[in-house]
């Protein structure tokens, strides 16, 4: 499957009845060729609004700690396992994970990162292992097939509990040391 192919599935998707109550599909945004992908739970109400992943306050703190770190946005990819807006910005239901997963392995599968970063516990949960402890495991780079993959704090946990932010800013660099490591 090509890019316009996978993007036009999940346009067409009816797998779960979020599909219903979006305003635009949240596909994903950046490098197609990136080396560092982002991956969160689902869009919010300001990317549910744009059609773009991490636009609104967490979307800008995101972009001040990789400029922090000396990663430009434009040279990473940014998505979220589900596509569309869960009402009231609530978690996501497995259900709805489940429909969603294969668009986003298809977006893993067409870009082929060297790593890919979580963002937030619920994403970690679902893409490293079930019973994640992002206060514990925060920053743990693991091996899973060909890519590393970790995972850092939701920035909108950082907008609610400053305490995190150096944890982040650490991690943040870890993952510029391990992709310059690569390289």
């Amino acid at each position: 499957m090509n890019w316009n192919e996978l993007e036009n599935a999940c346009q067409q998707c009816r797998g779960c009845e979020l599909w219903k109550t979006r305003t635009n599909l949240v596909f994903g945004c950046g490098s197609r060729e990136a080396e560092l992908m982002f991956v969160g739970e689902g869009p919010g109400e300001r990317e549910d609004a744009t059609g773009i992943p991490f636009v609104g306050a967490a979307g800008m703190l995101l972009d001040q700690y990789l400029a922090a770190v000396g990663i430009e946005r434009e040279d990473v990819y940014i998505a979220n396992i589900l596509k569309c807006r869960p009402p009231n910005n609530r978690d996501p239901l497995p259900e709805e994970g489940d429909a969603c997963i294969g668009h986003l392995r298809g977006q893993v599968k067409l870009i082929r990162p060297k790593m890919i970063v979580c963002l937030g516990r619920i994403a970690a949960a679902r893409l490293i292992h079930p019973d994640y402890k992002i206060t514990r495991e925060h920053g743990q780079i693991v091996v899973k097939g060909s890519f590393a993959m970790t995972a850092v704090y939701h920035p909108a946990a950082l907008l609610r509990d400053a305490s995190k932010k150096e944890d982040m800013l650490r991690d943040m660099k870890k993952i510029k040391a391990y992709l310059d490591g690569l390289n």
